[in-house]
């Protein structure tokens, strides 16, 4: 494996990363960063989402066998013992990743989120060398955090009252699962915390904020940055959830794959921890304050809808990243007016081309170049 300062104990030669939902946003453009240094990449992804079979096909055309499609879904256990069976290292990234749809269906967002993550910490515990598995979890973990009364509003956004909290929040803010996603992720992000702490796997879990960036094929439910710049560039209206003034650190997608890949490299030192992964309070926005860039970068004022709130949204999130700086190195290196600038072009070119009819089909066919 390519070492950003890893140590040749860590590297098992021929053996593949697998990484779970790998055809995702994350997940695609950890399998690049890998196969580019040369590290084998099996993607398990059962293609659900839409848009992700556009990243599966780029992967492919970029890397050739260096990645490895398995076509299945997390709540196999057989097809996820089977696919870890000769791993290095396991990023576990598969979920139901949508608040709204827990709130649809809790059953099935418990199956793959709590069901499908002990499904891949049982493969793995069974093995006599367990390889590393690193975790994806949510900064819902923590619930509404704060309540109108704790935070101040400003023309386009909340903010904490008390000067402590505007550095964010760090791991040991408390654990409160709100909504069926909130609960689900929250038991994942428990069991992968106490497999290293009971039979000594060698776990790391992130709690990530907002993440955006390329091979993001945002919707209304996730990935709400690609988002409103998707439906901007169509010329189609926005819905706003509440009063638009709600906050998130946001973090460029390049700085995301640094981190979880500085947290494999370390996992010796690093296991059983856990750490928020975000923009920190330097790339913090405003629903709000994202229309504003959408107007900037795309030279159009999207027509706005206002609905009701939605059940679990935090009226303030932002994630204290200093535990991961000073565990690491890590740093948030690009900034959000360079990252949505680059997020902006690659929309432009690949999802929303500004072309029609045969011409449109075409380039947005180029999202598996």
């Amino acid at each position: 494996m390519a070492t950003h300062g890893a140590r040749r104990s860590n590297v098992r030669p021929l053996r593949p990363v697998v990484i779970t939902g790998g055809a995702g946003f994350l997940g695609a453009n950890l399998a690049d960063r890998l196969a580019g240094e040369g590290v084998p990449v099996v993607v398990l992804d059962s293609l659900a989402r839409p848009g992700v079979e556009l990243n599966l096909e780029w992967l492919k055309e970029r890397h050739g066998k260096l990645v490895a499609p398995v076509i299945a879904d997390i709540r196999d256990a057989e097809a996820v013992a089977e696919t870890v069976r000769n791993a290095r290292a396991v990023l576990h990234l598969a979920a139901q990743v949508a608040v709204t749809t827990s709130l649809e269906d809790p059953v099935h967002d418990f199956e793959a989120n709590a069901r499908g993550t002990l499904n891949v910490l049982e493969a793995l515990r069974r093995q006599n060398d367990p390889p590393p598995l690193l975790f994806a979890s949510t900064n819902k973990v923590y619930g509404k955090l704060f309540g109108a009364s704790a935070l101040g509003r400003s023309r386009s956004r909340w903010e904490p009252r008390r000067e402590e909290h505007k550095q964010g929040c760090d791991e040991a803010t408390l654990l409160d699962f709100y909504s069926p996603y909130g609960c689900s992720k929250g038991v994942a992000d428990q069991y992968v915390l106490d497999y290293a702490r009971v039979f000594g796997l060698p776990t790391l879990v992130f709690r990530m904020s907002c993440l955006y960036g390329p091979r993001q094929f945002g919707n209304e439910d996730q990935g709400w940055i690609a988002h409103f710049l998707i439906r901007a560039l169509r010329g189609e209206p926005i819905t706003i959830f509440g009063d638009g003034r709600q906050v998130r650190d946001a973090l460029y997608v390049d700085d995301a794959v640094s981190a979880w890949l500085a947290g494999l490299h370390g996992i010796d030192r690093l296991r059983g921890r856990v750490f928020n992964l975000g923009g920190g309070p330097a790339n913090t926005l405003s629903l709000l304050e994202m229309l504003e860039h959408v107007e900037r970068l795309t030279g159009r004022a999207p027509e706005v809808h206002f609905d009701e709130p939605r059940p679990g949204d935090q009226l303030w999130y932002v994630s204290d990243t200093r535990a991961l700086e000073q565990a690491t190195g890590w740093r948030a290196r690009i900034g959000l007016e360079a990252g949505l600038e680059r997020l902006t072009v690659w929309l432009r070119r690949h999802v929303v081309p500004e072309r029609s009819g045969k011409a449109a089909a075409a380039a947005f066919r180029e999202a598996r170049a």
